[in-house]
């Protein structure tokens, strides 16, 4: 009988797969690779001071709520910087060293919270939020998880023509009425949006290169837009799930598992060029 966790998991992924699936060329081809550097600083960040709000109002559901608020105003903050005319890397470095200085204050500030409160085991909430928690997933997490990743899924699916036009044209989608900016804050919202909901099952250390990989190894094996989309599905399908399966047996985290396979395979085609 196959255990109820290792259910929830394995649908779990699906959904991650599905969401990271669709978004990981659109990283690539837009350039937002950086981006994504700044959003682990963003969801650290929201980590932290949804560890210190859950204590002070004893309801650790608030740690996934808050890092997905902090998340989402901080790529619109960057989204604006840009707007100003910074250029991207100046934007997201700017926002990223700032939110990096709040979250060394943040953990101070939670160690002297943790000292007057009843034990929480926070110290396993952290570890567990930096390597991913697949297996510990509930059903609670996992309906958050379908339900809020369905919305984001058909928001992406409405508007991937538009987001594409504006990785590879977009001065020709203004010259159609299209607004570039408007589109742009859109996706960056989307991908603060889906680190912030998916980042409990597949780490944060590892968020970026499950995020960019699929995208970058698709684009190398072909340029058509339909196969690249494919491509990118199917692999983080077949990476998600076989690193599951791997780490029921083996114990081994399923995030360190997924990200070295992406590793090698990204590498293998590396070295055939």
């Amino acid at each position: 009988m196959i255990p109820e966790y290792l259910i929830r998991a394995i649908l779990a992924s699906v959904m991650v797969s599905v969401l990271l699936g669709m978004l990981s060329p659109l990283i690539n081809t837009k350039g937002l690779a950086f981006l994504t550097h700044a959003i682990f600083h963003a969801l650290l960040f929201g980590a932290v001071l949804g560890m210190i709000l859950g204590l002070f109002f004893e309801n650790m559901e608030l740690i996934m709520l808050v890092a997905l608020i902090v998340t989402v105003a901080i790529v619109i903050i960057i989204a604006q910087l840009e707007k100003l005319g910074f250029s991207p890397d100046s934007a997201v470095g700017i926002v990223a060293s700032f939110v990096a200085g709040l979250t060394v204050l943040g953990f101070g500030v939670l160690y002297k919270v943790m000292a007057t409160r009843p034990y929480f085991p926070l110290s396993e909430s952290i570890v567990s939020y930096l390597t991913g928690e697949i297996f510990l997933i509930t059903l609670n997490d996992l309906t958050i998880l379908v339900l809020g990743g369905t919305v984001l899924f058909f928001v992406m699916l409405s508007l991937y023509r538009d987001f594409l036009y504006l990785s590879f044209d977009p001065e020709g989608l203004e010259s159609y009425g299209g607004k570039a900016r408007a589109y742009l804050m859109i996706l960056y919202v989307l991908v603060g949006a889906i680190g912030a909901l998916i980042v409990q099952t597949v780490g944060l250390i590892t968020l970026q290169v499950v995020a960019v990989l699929p995208g970058a190894i698709a684009l190398m094996v072909s340029d058509n837009i339909r196969k690249i989309l494919a491509v990118s599905l199917f692999l983080t399908l077949g990476i998600q799930l076989s690193s599951v399966i791997l780490a029921y047996f083996t114990d081994i985290p399923p995030s360190g598992i997924a990200t070295i396979m992406l590793g090698v395979i990204y590498g293998s085609l590396l070295f055939r060029r």
